[in-house]
């Protein structure tokens, strides 16, 4: 309560200080509309989750249209994340199209990709009627559209189907059932090249609309139009996840494609390097239903089921500006910084023995269709800085903690960037000292500076807390967290985020 007191005082001093008639109250700096950024809500591990994350046959036992849409304790997934569901397609994870008596490892109805009626009873007719039935409840219920998890794979039940005839059978159906995206994971073809650029090559020409997501091989960015990092322990996801974005900013998209790098679930990461947005968390807090520790998103380090408000601030952000492709426009500071932590019983998936310690490190600074940041702490413990200007002039910064120990640090530190014009937006993510931003031209005169947290929709007039001096404008940390904050949701311990404009 006291934040939003402070909050809402500030917010009238500033606003009764008087603004000129050229700069009156804006409205909104997040649009209405949905953006076109091809996020999506996974349900992996809420699938491990109601099972206590046993092993993969309990995950696939936990796809069904009663978990789905059901009003239980551990049901009702499709109203998940309320405030941004029409911005995210809802994807559904492994098992979607295979019996709900068969959940091995290994079965031959991997790879069917058909919507599996036992599983899906309520949607009843032929394989693309089932689906477009599905499509069109998930629409209804606010969803920006349908997905699925693709096995890298033909079915083993078609043996006699060539490959190419089996899977423009399902890109067709794929697009007459308006079902949006395809996550396409491991399987028999997961590191092989050419078939993932069949599968890409027919989706262009019979289902148009799908977004096709490719994985394991970086190079394979180059011909996808999504491309996912991959998975990750989240008590060290933040130098792992950055070194794999620095490596792929190398490539370039081949002509037709798109090239989008998906960062799965981390948002902040997300806007400061132009990325798409796979979210991997849910909003079920606490132990499993049998009361053990969740070792997917352990209650430690960067607490990710205590950060759902950064997951909304990321995803409203590509209403601004959208992610965009790989075009070898990545720059990377020679500095690495190394992160490491130190494990607890179940503090990830992988099954670490306890007082083990896993180690990552990436870049300390990597920018993109832009100058590196300028950082002069050099100390240890400082923050991993990003930085993008988005094809539209937008400018993302992003300061990522770090892992060590067995603690997440946010430490906070000046940074200094380039913009590109005084009129396009600018993203702040994450704890700063202060953030400097030194335009091509001095500031306009009569300029007012407005932000809003990304999670709100308000924004203040912040021209009186901020330092313009000629081309260059310092926004100071206590701008950073009470506007950035403005809207955080009581408990959430995620980083500020907000969007600001200079209007004149």
């Amino acid at each position: 309560m006291k934040r939003l007191i402070l909050t809402a005082t500030s917010a009238l001093m500033l606003l009764a200080s008087g603004c000129s008639d050229s700069a009156k109250h804006p409205g909104s700096l997040v649009p209405d509309t949905p953006s076109d950024a091809p996020d999506y809500m996974c349900t992996w591990n809420i699938q491990g989750f109601v099972h206590d994350q046993v092993g993969p046959e309990r995950f696939r036992e936990a796809m069904t249209e009663d978990y789905i849409f059901g009003e239980g304790k551990y049901e009702n997934w499709i109203n998940f994340f309320p405030s941004i569901k029409e911005d995210l397609y809802f994807v559904m994870d492994d098992s979607w199209d295979i019996p709900a008596d068969v959940n091995n490892g290994d079965n031959n109805y991997l790879g069917t990709v058909e919507l599996d009626q036992t599983r899906f009873p309520s949607f009843t007719g032929t394989s693309v009627e089932r689906l477009a039935k599905l499509t069109r409840k998930i629409k209804d219920m606010g969803w920006k559209g349908a997905g699925g998890w693709i096995c890298a794979q033909k079915s083993d039940r078609y043996p006699d189907v060539p490959e190419e005839e089996f899977w423009t059978e399902r890109l067709k159906a794929a697009n007459e059932a308006g079902f949006s995206y395809w996550k396409v994971d491991w399987g028999h073809n997961q590191r092989n090249e050419q078939w993932r650029k069949m599968l890409t090559r027919l989706g262009k020409e019979h289902a148009p609309e799908l977004w096709i997501e490719h994985a394991m091989e970086f190079e394979y960015v180059e011909f996808s139009d999504v491309f996912r990092t991959y998975d990750v322990e989240n008590v060290i996801a933040q130098p792992l996840t950055i070194r794999r974005v620095s490596e792929m900013l190398a490539y370039k998209a081949q002509e037709g494609v798109k090239g989008i790098i998906n960062c799965e679930d981390e948002p902040y990461i997300a806007a400061g390097l132009g990325c798409a947005i796979g979210i991997m968390r849910h909003p079920i807090d606490g132990p499993t239903p049998s009361g053990l520790k969740d070792n997917a998103f352990p209650p430690v380090g960067h607490n990710y089921k205590k950060c759902l408000d950064e997951i909304v601030r990321g995803v409203r952000w590509h209403r601004i500006a959208e992610p965009f492709g790989v075009n070898n426009d990545g720059q990377c500071d020679p500095t690495r910084l190394e992160d490491y932590w130190i494990y607890n019983d179940r503090d990830s998936w992988v099954g670490r023995d306890e007082g083990s310690i896993m180690r990552e490190e990436a870049p300390a600074i990597v920018s993109r269709a832009m100058p590196l940041p300028e950082v002069k702490d050099t100390s240890s413990d400082r923050p991993y800085i990003l930085a993008s200007t988005y094809p539209n002039g937008a400018l993302a910064v992003a300061a990522i903690g770090r892992a060590l120990g067995r603690e997440y640090v946010t430490k906070e530190i000046d940074v200094k960037v380039k913009g590109s014009e005084w009129d396009a937006p600018v993203g702040l993510f994450g704890y700063f000292k202060s953030v400097t931003i030194e335009y091509p031209s001095v500031a306009p005169e009569k300029a007012r500076i407005w932000a809003q947290d990304l999670a709100g929709d308000t924004p203040v007039d912040i021209t009186a807390e901020v330092k313009i001096e000629g081309n260059k404008i310092t926004i100071p940390s206590e701008v950073i967290r009470r506007v950035g904050l403005m809207n955080a949701t009581e408990g959430d311990l995620s980083g500020p985020g907000l969007v600001m404009k200079v209007l004149y």
